[in-house]
């Protein structure tokens, strides 16, 4: 694809890496770059700062122009905008082909690629196989999802590095007008999520999908066998599993308390997957034998899985301890944006939780996070957002209020200051929203951020 002086419009700025890599790419190909994005230049301080070595011919901020969507050459799509926009329609009439960001990193993409998709544990199983291939010696590259584009570097990725790419199903759903799927893809598990962009289950399961559709079979799907939907997902890879038992296949799976069992290729091996983890909860496990399957699987040597998974630490946002004084430890669990996930952070505790709730609405069965705050050690729960109404009024069928205290906040800081009222010394202080975060925040990281700066606040007092 030749760029230089071709007309490209990139609609989404956005404050993630996304359009960011996609303009300094552009602009460094000789591109002739229009970015359009409604929100307004005061809202997007940082990211136009970040283009100030690479700036674009034109800014068209605080609303879209039509112009901009018909009198192009091509048209660069952040993944969030929905499938319906009228103004991708007009770019459609107009016959201006749609592209991506991820879509031109594959398309320029010279190494090989490994990629990690699924409702819940992606960006953990996406750092910590980055982390084994790491400890290999040899050159590797993260990015995807997890908020690092790899566009801008493409041309300095050789045939035989290694690219591990968290995707999305906004991403995916783009991918798969290239008919092209990673070389190796591993799938976490499935549940209901981003039903308010993909309208139905069966659609974001499509979208998902994509991640084996174009598999050849001399490929690598590393399926959970543990989630009843994705252990069976079409793919012509080469089948792979990992797991909590082992049921025979083949693949990763935990069967004592201290080790794990590789068969592959008619070879049997065992690994202290266990032992090499230091992450607690049972959804790191998982997620930890998902990335060392795959890693295996391509020869690379027990040494590094071993020393990936002993020197990997926690992602920021995911579980992650921001402070401990006063008998209180506090943790920011923000990229928790599903019910599911809340699930699995709450399992990881056995301590009295405060816990931080709710927030934009994407359409998610909150039953089961519901249940699972009734169940678990949890004493009181601040609730945020949109959603927080509906877990109050679920929290009431499930758990009595003398038993769970539960209040609705009007903001971040009402939240906070109620929470540490009903703490005391031995609690856990838990942001695990199980929801979005767009009603009251930026974005997941700017939730995280906030709660951190609360926290060591509250601590720098002791």
């Amino acid at each position: 694809m030749e760029l230089k002086n071709r007309r490209i419009t990139v609609m989404g700025l956005g404050s993630f890496g996304g359009g960011l890599g996609a303009v300094q790419f552009l602009v460094e190909q000789g591109a002739r770059v229009t970015v359009t994005d409604l929100r307004r230049a005061d809202q997007l301080v940082d990211s136009i700062q970040e283009l100030a070595t690479t700036p674009p011919d034109a800014y068209h901020l605080g609303g879209h122009q039509a112009a901009d969507f018909t009198d192009t050459d091509l048209l660069v799509v952040n993944p969030a905008v929905p499938r319906d926009c009228p103004f991708l329609n007009l770019a459609i009439q107009a016959d201006v082909p749609l592209s991506s960001e991820m879509n031109l990193f594959w398309e320029f993409n010279r190494g090989r690629t490994l990629a990690v998709t699924g409702s819940n544990g992606k960006s953990t199983t996406t750092a910590m196989t980055h982390a084994i291939l790491q400890a290999t010696g040899k050159r590797c590259w993260l990015g995807g999802n997890i908020g690092r584009s790899l566009l801008p570097r493409v041309t300095e990725i050789e045939p035989e590095d290694w690219v591990v790419l968290e995707l999305s199903s906004f991403q995916l759903e783009d991918l798969d007008r290239l008919r092209r799927s990673p070389e190796v893809s591993i799938i976490t598990n499935f549940s209901a999520n981003h039903l308010d962009r993909h309208l139905t289950l069966d659609n974001y399961r499509s979208a998902k999908q994509t991640i084996l559709r174009w598999q050849s079979p001399d490929n690598f799907a590393v399926l959970n066998q543990d989630d009843a939907d994705v252990c069976h997902w079409p793919t012509t890879g080469k089948r792979l599993y990992f797991g909590l038992s082992d049921l025979g296949n083949e693949g990763l799976f935990a069967v004592g308390t201290d080790t794990a069992l590789f068969r592959f290729r008619g070879q049997v091996r065992h690994f202290p997957i266990q032992r090499w983890l230091t992450l607690p909860g049972v959804h790191n496990l998982q997620n930890a034998l998902g990335a060392a399957c795959a890693a295996l699987a391509i020869q690379t040597p027990p040494e590094a899985v071993q020393n990936g998974l002993q020197g990997y630490q926690a992602l920021p946002h995911r579980l992650e301890l921001v402070a401990d004084a006063n008998g209180r430890q506090f943790y920011n669990d923000s990229l928790a944006t599903t019910p599911e996930s809340t699930i699995v952070a709450l399992a990881a505790f056995d301590r009295p939780i405060i816990l931080f709730a709710g927030g934009y609405d994407k359409g998610s069965d909150l039953v089961g996070m519901a249940r699972a705050i009734a169940d678990k050690p949890v004493k009181a729960v601040a609730l945020m957002g949109k959603t927080g109404p509906r877990i109050q009024e679920l929290l009431n069928q499930f758990a009595p209020r003398g038993v769970i205290g539960r209040h609705l906040c009007s903001n971040f800081d009402e939240a906070f200051e109620w929470a540490i009222r009903h703490s005391e010394t031995g609690d856990v202080l838990l942001l695990s929203p199980g929801c979005a975060s767009y009603d009251w925040f930026r974005n997941f990281a700017d939730r995280g951020a906030q709660f951190r700066e609360r926290a060591q606040k509250y601590t720098s007092q002791f």
